[in-house]
């Protein structure tokens, strides 16, 4: 019998952006992301119906979190937090991305947001009595912790990546200038919740172990859109991994992280391809690729669980058939969230 169990709460493929899930070990239970979105204009359904699926979500992550003890927010987009519910936060440990580096500015804003309205709802003050004067720190190349991508031989694309990736360090360089102008959300301690930034950091309840990524980048290499981290929850012989956004997985370290940690179970978030010109076919390409390795690798793995940016648009099996064609000659079953609960994607019925 399975000691971690999971439920799927809300995804995409059940028809709003998000990618909660509930797991829960003998020792604790663990909601991750509890927030939810309507799908994009282009998505292929009227305006009504993504309101209702939007409404179901949040209704049903309100629901999963009654029953957790420990809440998780890899990152401060609304398909992945929410902001703000007071029952939904109230008695529960909250580990929570760091607002005060790797993020950017959209992100910081939702973040000093959030964290007023924890300080106001729980502690009877406000964000700007918590603030505290920043210190300095150094950060080196992003690069550096990733040198499977970043060494990795291009081809033809070689040049146009090397400029990308300078371009990228320069705006990385320009960001942490901006976070040294920050001032520090500290971490919270309030009668009816705690906040803790996990960051590489691993928390123990009982015999089950919470362990944390470092910061990674949302995406491509020195992606805009900012950093995430991965969840890892361990208890012995069983280990689930829920990806965040990944987004399907672009960086070949990342894909070898989790192959040396062989998950029984992996959550993963596949790659966005309804943005179409903003994926090109050589990042596609590494998605895939990289996806399956994963599959063909991890000893472990039995469930991969394929969904979030993937499930929206009409063509996400065709564009990735090689994972889902994996996933069957290694013998890991491989389906969407909605399939996982025996119903249909609700893009596939559009």
């Amino acid at each position: 019998m399975n000691k971690i169990t999971f439920d799927l709460v809300w995804f995409d493929s059940l028809g709003a952006k998000s990618s909660s899930t509930l797991v829960r070990t003998p020792d604790v239970s663990v909601l991750i992301d509890p927030g939810v979105a309507i799908m994009q204009p282009s998505f292929p359904a009227p305006l009504t119906k993504k309101l209702y699926w939007k409404a179901q979500g949040a209704r049903e992550i309100r629901k999963a979190s009654q029953e957790a003890n420990v809440i998780v927010i890899s990152h401060y987009h609304y398909d992945h937090f929410t902001d703000f519910d007071r029952n939904l936060y109230k008695g529960k440990l909250l580990l929570v991305k760091n607002p005060n580096e790797y993020i950017n500015d959209s992100q910081r804003g939702r973040a000093e947001h959030f964290f007023d309205n924890l300080c106001r709802s729980f502690g009877e003050t406000d964000l700007d009595q918590m603030l505290q004067a920043r210190a300095r720190k150094s950060y080196g190349n992003p690069l550096d912790d990733i040198p499977l991508a970043r060494d990795m031989d291009f081809g033809d694309y070689n040049r146009r990546r090397k400029e990308l990736l300078e371009k990228g360090l320069k705006w990385f360089r320009r960001r942490v200038e901006k976070w040294h102008s920050f001032k520090t959300i500290p971490e919270l301690t309030f009668r009816d919740v705690e906040v803790k930034f996990p960051e590489g950091r691993e928390f123990r309840f009982g015999r089950t172990k919470l362990r944390f990524t470092p910061p990674m980048f949302h995406g491509i290499e020195f992606s805009r859109v900012g950093w995430v981290f991965a969840t890892v929850i361990e208890y012995p012989g069983e280990k689930v991994i829920h990806t965040s956004d990944l987004s399907g997985i672009y960086i070949e370290d990342y894909a070898e992280w989790i192959i040396q940690e062989n998950p029984t179970v992996l959550i993963l978030d596949g790659p966005p391809t309804y943005m179409g010109f903003m994926l090109i076919r050589t990042n596609l390409n590494r998605c895939v690729r990289n996806t399956c390795e994963v599959i063909e690798r991890s000893k472990n793995l039995r469930l991969l669980v394929y969904d979030h940016h993937l499930l929206r648009e009409r063509r996400y099996r065709e564009k990735t058939r090689m994972v889902w064609e994996t996933g069957a000659d290694r013998g890991v079953k491989v389906v969407t969230a909605a399939e996982h609960l025996g119903r249909k994607p609700v893009i596939d019925t559009l």
